[in-house]
């Protein structure tokens, strides 16, 4: 180690230049549209932040009830996704396998890692990826959970206010049935509920106009 990577004012511009750098490329995680909208015909959808952000307000008030880290729950929300900045939203459905997707992400969070360094929690991050892509702490089990509980309370809100030109079921079929904790399995059934006075509501409004 040289005396110029010793002197405080030389690590203190460096880290700085490290951390733009990295705020910078976060910033397609404001841009990039989630996929799975755009294939349903939903205008506008959401971003892949918009996403971590509302997951990350999950995890806190989720965790709030149970005895799990709640610090390392909105961590790894703020990190499940992170890779998508490079990757970005890569579905079931855009022909890429499984294990290409996680050489890809996995080859973007190591360069962010790479990036920030330990100064700056590189490693940390890393690591918290690999255990939410892992999903066996009770934690990184949560956040699956509701990783998949924000995307149909989305579908929900979106078939509430008729933003769809195609079915939104999938969303909801796709995940029925997979959750891995108990709060998982009850918001999902609360959604679903919620899902259900709307479609009645609607088929309601249907039937009456149909006999004016």
């Amino acid at each position: 180690m040289s005396k110029k990577d010793d002197d405080p004012k030389h690590q203190s511009v460096t880290s700085a230049s490290a951390a733009i750098d990295f705020l910078t490329l976060t910033r397609t995680l404001k841009t990039t549209k989630r996929t799975g909208w755009i294939m349903r015909g939903v205008p506008n959808p959401e971003s892949i932040a918009d996403h971590m952000y509302r997951m990350s307000l999950m995890a806190m008030v989720s965790s709030f009830s149970t005895s799990l880290n709640t610090d390392r729950c909105i961590k790894l929300a703020l990190i499940h996704d992170l890779a998508e900045a490079r990757v970005g939203d890569i579905t079931p459905h855009c022909g890429v396998s499984d294990k290409e997707k996680y050489d890809l992400e996995l080859q973007t969070m190591e360069y962010i890692s790479k990036m920030l360094g330990p100064l700056l929690g590189g490693d940390e991050i890393l690591s918290l990826w690999k255990e939410y892509d892992d999903g066996s702490t009770e934690e990184a089990k949560l956040l699956k959970d509701l990783d998949k509980i924000e995307m149909i309370l989305q579908a929900q809100e979106y078939e509430e206010e008729g933003r769809h030109e195609k079915s939104l079921d999938q969303f909801f079929t796709s995940t029925a049935g997979k959750w891995r904790t108990e709060i998982g399995k009850t918001w999902a059934e609360e959604i679903v509920r919620r899902r259900k006075i709307t479609d009645d509501g609607a088929r309601k409004d249907a039937d009456k106009k149909a006999e004016e």
